[in-house]
Protein backbone atom coordinates (compact mmCIF):
# COMPACT_ATOMS: atom_id res chain seq x y z
CA UNK A 1 0.00 0.00 0.00
CA UNK A 2 2.90 2.37 0.68
CA UNK A 3 4.22 1.65 -2.80
CA UNK A 4 0.75 2.23 -4.23
CA UNK A 5 0.42 5.57 -2.43
CA UNK A 6 3.84 6.67 -3.71
CA UNK A 7 2.62 5.89 -7.21
CA UNK A 8 -0.60 7.82 -6.53
CA UNK A 9 1.38 10.92 -5.61
CA UNK A 10 3.44 10.65 -8.80
CA UNK A 11 0.41 10.04 -11.01
CA UNK A 12 -1.62 12.84 -9.41
CA UNK A 13 0.63 15.50 -10.93
CA UNK A 14 -0.42 14.55 -14.46
CA UNK A 15 -3.78 14.78 -16.22
CA UNK A 16 -3.60 11.21 -17.51
CA UNK A 17 -6.75 9.11 -17.21
CA UNK A 18 -6.48 6.52 -14.45
CA UNK A 19 -8.22 3.16 -14.18
CA UNK A 20 -8.40 1.71 -10.66
CA UNK A 21 -9.21 -1.97 -10.32
CA UNK A 22 -9.71 -4.15 -7.28
CA UNK A 23 -12.25 -6.19 -5.39
CA UNK A 24 -15.43 -4.60 -4.09
CA UNK A 25 -14.80 -2.70 -0.87
CA UNK A 26 -11.00 -2.69 -1.26
CA UNK A 27 -10.70 1.11 -1.23
CA UNK A 28 -10.79 2.14 -4.89
CA UNK A 29 -12.70 5.36 -4.17
CA UNK A 30 -10.20 6.32 -1.46
CA UNK A 31 -7.40 5.97 -4.01
CA UNK A 32 -9.37 8.08 -6.49
CA UNK A 33 -9.92 10.81 -3.89
CA UNK A 34 -6.22 10.73 -3.02
CA UNK A 35 -5.38 11.28 -6.70
CA UNK A 36 -7.59 14.36 -6.69
CA UNK A 37 -6.25 15.71 -3.38
CA UNK A 38 -2.62 15.37 -4.49
CA UNK A 39 -3.32 16.95 -7.90
CA UNK A 40 -3.22 20.58 -9.03
CA UNK A 41 -7.02 20.32 -9.36
CA UNK A 42 -7.50 19.78 -5.62
CA UNK A 43 -9.28 23.12 -5.14
CA UNK A 44 -11.58 22.52 -8.10
CA UNK A 45 -14.69 20.31 -8.31
CA UNK A 46 -14.69 16.65 -7.36
CA UNK A 47 -17.68 14.87 -8.92
CA UNK A 48 -18.30 11.16 -8.44
CA UNK A 49 -20.95 8.87 -9.87
CA UNK A 50 -21.62 5.14 -9.67
CA UNK A 51 -22.45 4.05 -13.19
CA UNK A 52 -24.11 0.87 -11.92
CA UNK A 53 -26.55 2.91 -9.82
CA UNK A 54 -27.84 4.98 -12.74
CA UNK A 55 -30.89 3.71 -14.65
CA UNK A 56 -29.84 2.85 -18.20
CA UNK A 57 -32.12 5.47 -19.76
CA UNK A 58 -30.66 8.23 -17.56
CA UNK A 59 -26.91 7.56 -17.91
CA UNK A 60 -26.40 9.77 -20.96
CA UNK A 61 -28.45 12.68 -19.63
CA UNK A 62 -26.65 12.51 -16.27
CA UNK A 63 -23.19 12.51 -17.82
CA UNK A 64 -23.78 15.03 -20.60
CA UNK A 65 -26.85 17.00 -19.49
CA UNK A 66 -29.91 18.05 -21.45
CA UNK A 67 -31.66 21.16 -22.77
CA UNK A 68 -35.06 22.39 -21.74
CA UNK A 69 -37.71 20.54 -23.73
CA UNK A 70 -35.32 17.77 -24.84
CA UNK A 71 -37.85 15.19 -23.66
CA UNK A 72 -41.05 14.98 -21.66
CA UNK A 73 -40.38 16.34 -18.18
CA UNK A 74 -37.28 18.35 -19.14
CA UNK A 75 -38.65 21.63 -17.84
CA UNK A 76 -35.26 23.34 -17.60
CA UNK A 77 -31.69 22.90 -18.82
CA UNK A 78 -29.60 20.52 -16.73
CA UNK A 79 -25.82 20.51 -16.71
CA UNK A 80 -24.21 17.10 -17.02
CA UNK A 81 -21.62 15.72 -14.65
CA UNK A 82 -18.83 16.52 -17.09
CA UNK A 83 -19.78 20.20 -17.02
CA UNK A 84 -20.10 20.16 -13.23
CA UNK A 85 -16.60 18.70 -13.01
CA UNK A 86 -15.08 21.32 -15.36
CA UNK A 87 -11.46 22.11 -14.32
CA UNK A 88 -11.71 19.36 -11.70
CA UNK A 89 -11.99 15.58 -11.47
CA UNK A 90 -14.80 13.23 -12.51
CA UNK A 91 -14.75 9.82 -10.84
CA UNK A 92 -16.69 7.15 -12.73
CA UNK A 93 -17.16 4.17 -10.43
CA UNK A 94 -18.23 0.76 -11.78
CA UNK A 95 -17.29 1.87 -15.29
CA UNK A 96 -17.75 -1.67 -16.57
CA UNK A 97 -21.52 -1.29 -16.26
CA UNK A 98 -21.87 1.40 -18.94
CA UNK A 99 -23.96 0.43 -21.95
CA UNK A 100 -22.13 0.31 -25.34
CA UNK A 101 -23.87 3.39 -26.78
CA UNK A 102 -22.78 5.56 -23.86
CA UNK A 103 -19.28 4.13 -24.13
CA UNK A 104 -18.97 5.53 -27.67
CA UNK A 105 -19.91 9.06 -26.61
CA UNK A 106 -17.70 8.85 -23.51
CA UNK A 107 -14.73 7.86 -25.67
CA UNK A 108 -15.21 10.92 -27.90
CA UNK A 109 -15.38 13.25 -24.89
CA UNK A 110 -12.24 11.70 -23.38
CA UNK A 111 -10.47 12.38 -26.67
CA UNK A 112 -11.31 16.07 -26.25
CA UNK A 113 -14.18 16.24 -28.72
CA UNK A 114 -16.86 18.82 -27.80
CA UNK A 115 -20.31 17.28 -27.36
CA UNK A 116 -23.99 18.22 -27.39
CA UNK A 117 -26.29 18.05 -24.41
CA UNK A 118 -29.37 15.98 -25.16
CA UNK A 119 -31.58 18.15 -27.34
CA UNK A 120 -28.83 20.78 -27.61
CA UNK A 121 -27.67 22.74 -30.65
CA UNK A 122 -24.47 24.20 -29.17
CA UNK A 123 -21.42 22.09 -28.44
CA UNK A 124 -19.94 21.93 -24.96
CA UNK A 125 -16.19 21.74 -24.26
CA UNK A 126 -14.87 20.67 -20.87
CA UNK A 127 -11.52 20.33 -19.11
CA UNK A 128 -11.91 17.30 -16.87
CA UNK A 129 -9.53 14.74 -15.41
CA UNK A 130 -11.28 11.35 -15.52
CA UNK A 131 -10.65 8.57 -13.02
CA UNK A 132 -12.54 5.31 -13.48
CA UNK A 133 -12.85 2.25 -11.27
CA UNK A 134 -14.25 -1.24 -11.53
CA UNK A 135 -14.26 -4.53 -9.64
CA UNK A 136 -14.82 -6.43 -12.89
CA UNK A 137 -12.17 -7.94 -15.15
CA UNK A 138 -12.54 -5.56 -18.10
CA UNK A 139 -10.34 -7.66 -20.35
CA UNK A 140 -12.77 -10.52 -19.86
CA UNK A 141 -15.73 -8.18 -20.41
CA UNK A 142 -14.09 -6.91 -23.62
CA UNK A 143 -13.76 -10.46 -24.94
CA UNK A 144 -17.50 -10.85 -24.46
CA UNK A 145 -18.09 -7.68 -26.47
CA UNK A 146 -19.72 -5.72 -23.63
CA UNK A 147 -16.90 -3.18 -23.27
CA UNK A 148 -15.13 -1.31 -26.06
CA UNK A 149 -11.44 -2.08 -26.34
CA UNK A 150 -10.52 1.46 -27.41
CA UNK A 151 -12.33 2.91 -24.36
CA UNK A 152 -10.44 0.53 -22.09
CA UNK A 153 -7.09 1.72 -23.45
CA UNK A 154 -8.20 5.36 -23.21
CA UNK A 155 -9.27 4.99 -19.58
CA UNK A 156 -6.24 2.96 -18.54
CA UNK A 157 -3.46 5.33 -19.55
CA UNK A 158 -2.36 4.54 -16.01
CA UNK A 159 -3.66 1.39 -14.32
CA UNK A 160 -3.62 1.13 -10.52
CA UNK A 161 -4.49 -2.16 -8.82
CA UNK A 162 -5.69 -2.07 -5.20
CA UNK A 163 -4.81 -5.31 -3.38
CA UNK A 164 -7.52 -7.00 -1.29
CA UNK A 165 -7.31 -6.61 2.47
CA UNK A 166 -6.40 -10.29 2.98
CA UNK A 167 -3.13 -9.62 1.12
CA UNK A 168 -2.18 -6.76 3.44
CA UNK A 169 -2.98 -7.98 6.98
CA UNK A 170 -0.64 -5.35 8.45
CA UNK A 171 -3.26 -2.74 7.46
CA UNK A 172 -6.05 -4.33 9.49
CA UNK A 173 -5.11 -3.00 12.94
CA UNK A 174 -4.52 0.66 11.97
CA UNK A 175 -7.67 0.70 9.84
CA UNK A 176 -9.75 -0.92 12.59
CA UNK A 177 -8.46 1.51 15.22
CA UNK A 178 -9.13 4.46 12.90
CA UNK A 179 -12.73 3.36 12.29
CA UNK A 180 -13.25 2.76 16.02
CA UNK A 181 -11.99 6.26 16.89
CA UNK A 182 -14.59 7.66 14.50
CA UNK A 183 -17.47 5.48 15.78
CA UNK A 184 -16.69 5.19 19.50
CA UNK A 185 -13.73 7.34 20.63
CA UNK A 186 -13.88 6.04 24.21
CA UNK A 187 -13.59 2.38 23.18
CA UNK A 188 -10.58 0.21 22.38
CA UNK A 189 -9.83 -3.34 21.22
CA UNK A 190 -8.56 -6.13 23.42
CA UNK A 191 -5.51 -8.03 22.20
CA UNK A 192 -7.72 -11.03 21.47
CA UNK A 193 -10.14 -8.93 19.40
CA UNK A 194 -7.30 -7.53 17.30
CA UNK A 195 -6.03 -11.06 16.74
CA UNK A 196 -9.50 -12.16 15.63
CA UNK A 197 -9.65 -9.27 13.17
CA UNK A 198 -6.18 -10.12 11.85
CA UNK A 199 -7.02 -13.79 11.23
CA UNK A 200 -10.23 -13.14 9.33
CA UNK A 201 -10.02 -13.19 5.50
CA UNK A 202 -12.32 -10.14 4.94
CA UNK A 203 -14.11 -11.12 1.72
CA UNK A 204 -15.81 -7.69 1.83
CA UNK A 205 -12.43 -5.97 2.28
CA UNK A 206 -12.14 -2.53 3.92
CA UNK A 207 -15.88 -1.88 3.66
CA UNK A 208 -16.65 -5.04 5.64
CA UNK A 209 -14.00 -4.17 8.22
CA UNK A 210 -15.46 -0.69 8.69
CA UNK A 211 -19.00 -2.02 9.07
CA UNK A 212 -17.84 -4.62 11.60
CA UNK A 213 -15.93 -2.10 13.70
CA UNK A 214 -18.67 0.53 13.62
CA UNK A 215 -21.29 -2.05 14.66
CA UNK A 216 -19.14 -3.29 17.52
CA UNK A 217 -18.34 0.24 18.66
CA UNK A 218 -21.95 1.37 18.65
CA UNK A 219 -23.51 -1.72 20.24
CA UNK A 220 -20.87 -2.54 22.87
CA UNK A 221 -21.58 -0.91 26.23
CA UNK A 222 -18.17 -1.68 27.78
CA UNK A 223 -15.05 0.35 26.92
CA UNK A 224 -13.05 -2.63 25.65
CA UNK A 225 -14.19 -4.61 22.62
CA UNK A 226 -13.47 -8.34 22.98
CA UNK A 227 -13.95 -11.23 20.51
CA UNK A 228 -17.49 -11.88 21.80
CA UNK A 229 -18.44 -8.40 20.56
CA UNK A 230 -17.47 -9.37 16.99
CA UNK A 231 -19.55 -11.39 14.49
CA UNK A 232 -19.37 -15.16 15.01
CA UNK A 233 -17.51 -15.80 11.75
CA UNK A 234 -14.74 -13.48 12.99
CA UNK A 235 -14.96 -14.42 16.67
CA UNK A 236 -14.47 -18.11 15.93
CA UNK A 237 -11.06 -17.48 14.39
CA UNK A 238 -9.42 -16.37 17.62
CA UNK A 239 -10.45 -19.56 19.41
CA UNK A 240 -9.82 -21.91 16.51
CA UNK A 241 -6.75 -24.13 16.70
CA UNK A 242 -4.10 -23.54 14.07
CA UNK A 243 -5.12 -25.22 10.82
CA UNK A 244 -8.79 -25.57 11.80
CA UNK A 245 -10.93 -26.59 8.86
CA UNK A 246 -13.84 -24.50 7.53
CA UNK A 247 -16.20 -27.27 8.73
CA UNK A 248 -14.84 -27.01 12.27
CA UNK A 249 -15.18 -23.22 12.20
CA UNK A 250 -18.81 -23.54 11.14
CA UNK A 251 -19.43 -25.94 14.03
CA UNK A 252 -17.87 -23.46 16.46
CA UNK A 253 -19.98 -20.65 15.02
CA UNK A 254 -23.11 -22.74 15.50
CA UNK A 255 -22.17 -23.46 19.12
CA UNK A 256 -21.62 -19.76 19.79
CA UNK A 257 -25.05 -18.89 18.42
CA UNK A 258 -26.72 -21.59 20.54
CA UNK A 259 -24.83 -20.42 23.63
CA UNK A 260 -25.92 -16.83 23.00
CA UNK A 261 -29.54 -18.00 22.83
CA UNK A 262 -29.14 -19.90 26.06
CA UNK A 263 -27.73 -16.88 27.85
CA UNK A 264 -30.48 -14.58 26.59
CA UNK A 265 -33.40 -16.93 27.16
CA UNK A 266 -33.95 -17.50 23.45
CA UNK A 267 -34.16 -13.82 22.45
CA UNK A 268 -32.94 -13.26 18.88
CA UNK A 269 -32.51 -9.55 19.52
CA UNK A 270 -30.46 -9.97 22.71
CA UNK A 271 -28.39 -12.77 21.19
CA UNK A 272 -27.64 -10.57 18.19
CA UNK A 273 -26.52 -7.73 20.48
CA UNK A 274 -24.32 -10.08 22.49
CA UNK A 275 -22.60 -11.36 19.35
CA UNK A 276 -22.33 -7.91 17.78
CA UNK A 277 -24.43 -8.70 14.73
CA UNK A 278 -27.91 -7.86 13.49
CA UNK A 279 -30.99 -9.91 14.29
CA UNK A 280 -31.27 -10.62 10.58
CA UNK A 281 -27.79 -12.15 10.59
CA UNK A 282 -28.72 -14.43 13.50
CA UNK A 283 -31.86 -15.55 11.67
CA UNK A 284 -29.88 -16.23 8.51
CA UNK A 285 -27.29 -18.29 10.40
CA UNK A 286 -29.99 -20.30 12.16
CA UNK A 287 -31.62 -21.11 8.86
CA UNK A 288 -28.29 -22.06 7.29
CA UNK A 289 -27.51 -24.56 10.02
CA UNK A 290 -31.06 -25.86 10.29
CA UNK A 291 -31.52 -24.50 13.81
CA UNK A 292 -34.94 -23.31 14.92
CA UNK A 293 -35.55 -20.85 17.74
CA UNK A 294 -37.40 -23.53 19.64
CA UNK A 295 -34.37 -25.82 19.48
CA UNK A 296 -32.15 -23.10 20.86
CA UNK A 297 -34.54 -22.35 23.69
CA UNK A 298 -34.71 -26.02 24.50
CA UNK A 299 -30.92 -26.21 24.48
Amino acid sequence: MRELMRTVQQVAASDAAVLITGESGSGKELIARALHQYSLRRNNPWIDVNAAALPEHLVESELFGYEKGAFSGAESTKLGLFELAHTGTLFLDEIGELEPRTQVKLLRVLDGTPYYRLGGVHKVSVDVRVIAATCRDLEEVMQGGAFRRELYYRLSQIHLKVPPLRERPEDIRPLAEHFLREAAPASSFSTQALEALRRYSWPGNVRELKNTVVTAGVLTSVPEITPVDLPPEINARVHAPHGATPTRLKEMEQQMIIQAFMKTGGSSQLAASMLGVSKRTISRKLKRYGIEDAHCKAA
